[in-house]
């Protein structure tokens, strides 16, 4: 899950969560917006974890062996 999108679903679920205020039969829209802001910060993290990876990649030293 990229940077953005994870911050779109914390987004969409804040809105979903505080701003909504509609009240529907069968399902929560306030527990819907709890879920994707949770799946947006587990998205955000892993997302920063692995690009602290991918850029810890590149600065390798590696030693010359001497002949």
């Amino acid at each position: 899950m990229a940077l953005g999108t994870s911050i779109l679903l914390i987004a969409v679920g804040a809105i979903l969560r505080f701003a909504v205020s509609i009240h529907t039969s069968g399902f929560s829209l306030h527990t819907i917006g709890v879920i994707l802001m949770i799946v947006g910060a587990i998205g955000l993290v892993v997302s920063l974890f692995m690009s602290s990876m991918w850029r810890d990649r590149g600065t390798v030293v590696r030693e010359r062996e001497v002949l």
